[in-house]
């Protein structure tokens, strides 16, 4: 009975150690995904959307082989698709439903704005919730207290979209401002609708470092299609060689998004997707302090105006707020344990891995990840090429507050060295 209990005991704080760590990733992730929309500005220097999706996906395709490489090794990424390789399959439609979504986002922010974009597109929140419940079991027996502060952070959310949507038909840097709404909107569906692949790879064991490395072939094929038919072969070429001195800075920008991503994984793993997505939402922050103190987004604008940005970003963060504290209960975790099972018993993945991943373990049996010189040149041809796009690039003409570029790096640095060592130390990074 004393060992049954200590047993109980010791769950129970594993339980609430994993939630804490999923809640620190989900603030983590929002930092890094705020700061890689900042590239995409370039927009407004006259490169095409295309040309950029493209570039930030080209970006991502190296940072999510090379990344996983460095810190676990590519021995991990195999294991992982030995035991699940219908996951390919949902890796790949998860990479494609990224790529339209963040072309999309690229016109937005053409429309209407760095500032004005972000809380719009990250209605996805609303979709995360309405998918964690539907499929997998989330906020089952939560308690009234939970879904209240789910549903009320759900319609608070709704508030602040639409306050910001108001502010965007008279704040609007380009002639469509309507235009730039629906885009954003359109790419909140999408993004909310891709958070269905991640977690059903968390259900089954998958690591989220070896989702990430197969999900970037969805995104680069799909991001290729829709920027050859959209420009044209030739012309699509010619643009890429017209826009080489910044080349980097794109790159950089899918990067950046990479490190945001993979913390939002860790979050939605550990906190479900239903509380993941809004924490890692709290980008509209970062969003709304890159675009007003960094790039000058709405210098000149009424005092209206401001007023509703920033009202209604902060409505967005107070529904954010709420969901994040309605943390997950004894009796929903148990419906948690339910989906888990169903998942595992749907694909044949043995049931005590899926229980050791889903605490952040590795499965008894399994190897320890290793590197080879496989992963070594992975990270040597990833680092190479940034190298050499930044000996080409050159700094755009556009109007930055450097001051404000240093103070937000160093916040979304603390941030993740913080955040990666609490991984590291209660995880290795599972």
């Amino acid at each position: 009975m004393i060992n049954s209990s200590n047993a109980a005991a010791h769950d129970s704080s594993r339980a609430r150690k994993l939630q804490l760590l999923g809640i620190l990733s989900g603030f983590t992730a929002g930092a890094w995904l705020g700061a890689a929309e900042a590239p995409t500005k370039l927009v407004t220097v006259g490169i095409s959307p295309m040309v950029i999706s493209l570039i930030m996906v080209i970006g991502v395709f190296l940072a999510r082989w090379s990344v996983p490489a460095l810190i676990l090794g590519t021995s991990s990424v195999r294991a992982d698709v030995r035991r699940a390789p219908h996951l390919l399959v949902w890796a790949v439609l998860a990479g494609c439903l990224w790529a339209v979504a963040n072309t999309m986002t690229i016109f937005a922010i053409r429309d209407v704005g760095l500032s004005i974009a972000f809380p719009l597109w990250n209605s996805n929140s609303l979709l995360g919730i309405l998918w964690g419940f539907l499929f997998f079991n989330e906020l089952r027996q939560a308690g009234w207290r939970r879904w209240a502060g789910v549903v009320g952070g759900g319609v608070v959310l709704c508030a602040g979209g639409a306050l910001l949507a108001i502010a965007s038909s008279t704040a609007g840097p380009a002639a469509h401002p309507m235009r730039g709404v629906w885009a954003a909107l359109g790419a909140g569906i999408l993004w909310g609708t891709m958070y269905i692949p991640y977690r059903k790879a968390y259900l089954t064991g998958m690591n989220p470092l070896s989702f990430v490395t197969f999900f970037t072939f969805g995104e680069v094929g799909m991001m290729s299609a829709l920027a050859v038919s959209y420009t044209g072969l030739a012309p699509l070429w010619r643009q890429l060689t017209d826009a080489r001195d910044i080349l980097f800075w794109l790159m950089l920008g899918g990067f950046i998004w990479v490190i945001g991503d993979l913390f939002q994984q860790y979050a939605a793993k550990y906190v479900g997707i239903s509380r993941g997505i809004p924490l890692a939402n709290s980008n509209q922050l970062w969003g709304l302090l890159w675009g007003v103190l960094v790039f000058g987004e709405l210098h000149g604008r009424s005092a209206s105006t401001y007023a509703q940005v920033i009202g209604g970003s902060l409505l967005m963060l107070l529904g954010v707020g709420a969901i994040a504290a309605s943390s997950a209960s004894s009796g929903e975790q148990k419906r948690r344990k339910e989906a888990v099972q169903r998942e595992g018993r749907r694909y044949g993945v043995d049931a005590d891995y899926v229980e050791a991943r889903m605490a952040g373990r590795q499965a008894s049996g399994e190897d320890k990840p290793s590197r080879t010189v496989w992963d070594w040149s992975l990270v040597a041809v990833a680092s190479g090429v940034f190298l050499v796009l930044a000996w080409m690039a050159r700094v755009p003409q556009i109007s930055v507050n450097w001051g404000m570029v240093g103070l937000l790096t160093a916040a979304s640095l603390a941030l993740l060295f913080v955040c990666g060592v609490a991984l590291w130390r209660t995880t290795k990074f599972q």
